[in-house]
């Protein structure tokens, strides 16, 4: 039977757990996972990671920053097993990636802003990406958010000159884009519902980048807000001992205003 490693707060002991949990004596759901089943969890972790910081505790900021990189570590210890590579080949690439994409800390490039930096950095960047591949591509991974790729679309294009000069200028282009969607919806024509709203969705998240937000946590931070509002009114419906699934819509909006104005005060 393995034994639990002695410093628990050591790398060494975290890859020998993993180790174990893959070996012959290990857990049975542990063995059986692959690159492909892990997928889902990875992509769990970071959103956990990310509500983690948005709730501002260190506590849960410890753990999930565990569980992503417990997930690393796994994918690691898989490809090691099948004799692919090791989590050494993945530090040594990260660690050569840091280093040739920072030649103005690593070498004798001069940037003395962010600004600059990344600059430098989409440069390097994407002279890598011109060695692996002859045809245009953004390089954004197809797996995420839509959201994020709205706005990462919109960093790629504004090196290229062609965006918006001011946030107004998007205002005024989310206007059209809402014009045009109330068309459609007059119309009820389903596929040009679908393409305007994906417009309007698309201009909001470039109206995002030009107010130097990021448009995903923005929208994590109403969702979050909306939810404990929402249960906030629940719990008035709850004290006034009335079923909450048939109030009428005046009761539901003033349990609204009551909750908005009850929590505003806690920010």
């Amino acid at each position: 039977m393995p034994k639990a490693p002695e410093n628990l707060s050591s790398f060494k002991a975290l890859t020998d757990v993993v180790e174990a949990l893959r070996g012959p004596d290990g857990c049975p759901w542990d063995k059986e996972q692959t690159h492909q089943s892990l997928t889902q969890y990875a992509i769990e972790e970071a959103f956990e990671l990310a509500e983690a910081i948005d709730q501002g505790s260190q506590k849960d900021l410890i753990e999930e920053l565990g569980d992503l990189l417990l997930q690393v570590v796994l994918h690691s210890e898989i490809a090691r097993q099948e004799k692919r590579f090791s989590i050494e080949d993945v530090i040594l690439s990260i660690n050569e990636k840091m280093v040739r994409r920072h030649p103005h800390v690593f070498a004798d490039v001069k940037a003395d802003t962010s600004e600059e930096v990344i600059e430098n950095w989409q440069k390097i960047k994407e002279q890598e990406k011109t060695e692996h591949s002859k045809s245009f591509s953004f390089n954004i991974p197809k797996n995420i958010p839509a959201l994020i790729k709205s706005q990462k679309i919109g960093q790629k294009t504004h090196k290229y000159n062609f965006d918006w000069n001011t946030p107004q200028q998007v205002v005024e282009k989310i206007e059209e884009e809402l014009q045009e969607l109330k068309e459609a919806i007059a119309h009820k024509n389903s596929n040009e519902q679908q393409h305007e709203l994906g417009d309007l969705l698309f201009s909001t998240a470039q109206l995002a980048r030009h107010l130097n937000f990021d448009a995903e946590q923005a929208l994590r931070k109403t969702n979050t807000r909306f939810e404990t509002r929402f249960a906030k009114m629940h719990e008035y419906a709850k004290a006034e001992s009335k079923d909450f699934h048939i109030l009428t819509p005046e009761e539901l909006e003033a349990y609204w205003e009551k909750a908005k104005i009850e929590l505003n005060k806690n920010i």
